[in-house]
């Protein structure tokens, strides 16, 4: 059945190729909605019979129900590490994935904040212990860049605030050292003297951060948090959980810092990745030009 083939393929990225829950839980549902497709659509059973023609057909679909080209690129990623796994496992003899061309990228520039509007949000007079975790966690992301899934899942032996770095695990569990500056490291010392007993209570965890009744807090409550933060702080913008990661990699680079640097400070693997911050800092650029030039 094409699903046991699925099923392994799901266990051989978990297990051998260790990627993260949430790059995981990607590839599944894009597989099992292409699966799904080929045995209810195709009425096909056998990998062995499925062909380049009923790829493009799947993709087809997916651009008729409107999805974005992003989307379309994913799904075909997905298809073509699945269907090489297929060949590598003989399990089939041809890969009919071979030749299909991802669509070109609409390259859409992350939504930035300016340091002034960096500023605002941090600028929190709350010295309740929630209010101590909003504000050790913005000044976190915004010091290291760090994912916000990297920074839940963050526990309290990660932080080295003597030494001036914090430990973290990417995409694959990749291991990388991010510095923190003085202003990070003096409110995380306050949250984890004085917020953080008060929210765990009697609660046995070693997770940093967590939420109101003590338990680790989710990505979800941390966007909510965010959300409303930038509300009081009179931010319109469009904020999403990595909007304080693009503003960290933006400024660095707006400030002179080498572009190699950022990468290894993001956890990029591809250089490619992060060169669309310096697309947001000559955009910026050209906006501050037609703002505040007088013939512009």
């Amino acid at each position: 059945m094409l699903q046991n083939e699925l099923e392994d393929y799901l266990h051989f990225l978990q297990i051998e190729r260790g990627l993260a829950e949430n790059t995981l839980n990607s590839y599944r549902r894009d597989l099992l909605h292409y699966t799904e497709y080929i045995l209810k659509e195709k009425e096909l059973s056998d990998w062995n019979k499925v062909t380049r023609h009923d790829i493009l057909s799947f993709l087809y679909l997916l651009k008729d129900n409107g999805k974005s080209t992003a989307t379309i690129s994913r799904h075909i990623s997905s298809i073509r590490s699945f269907h090489q796994f297929l060949i590598r496992e003989q399990i089939v003899k041809q890969d009919a994935s071979l030749h299909i061309e991802k669509p070109k990228k609409d390259r859409t520039l992350p939504d930035v904040l300016s340091q002034a509007e960096v500023t605002k949000l941090l600028e929190i007079n709350d010295s309740s212990p929630l209010g101590l975790r909003t504000k050790a966690m913005f000044e976190l992301l915004y010091a290291t860049g760090l994912r916000v899934t990297e920074m839940i899942t963050l526990k309290t032996d990660d932080l080295h605030l003597m030494m001036g770095f914090v430990q973290c695990f990417g995409k694959g569990s990749k291991e990388r050292i991010v510095p923190l500056g003085n202003t990070a490291k003096h409110v995380l010392e306050d949250y984890l003297q004085h917020a953080r007993p008060h929210l765990v209570k009697q609660q046995t965890t070693s997770t940093l951060f967590v939420n109101q009744h003590g338990r680790p807090l989710t990505r979800q409550g941390f966007w909510k948090i965010l959300k409303k933060s930038s509300l009081e702080a009179g931010i319109r913008k469009n904020i999403t959980p990595h909007t304080l990661r693009h503003s960290f990699a933006t400024h660095l680079l707006e400030n002179g810092a080498d572009l190699r640097i950022v990468q290894e400070m993001l956890g990029h693997e591809d250089i490619s990745t992060t060169q669309i911050y310096t697309h947001v800092t000559k955009t910026r650029l050209k906006d501050m030009y037609k703002a505040y030039h007088p013939r512009a």
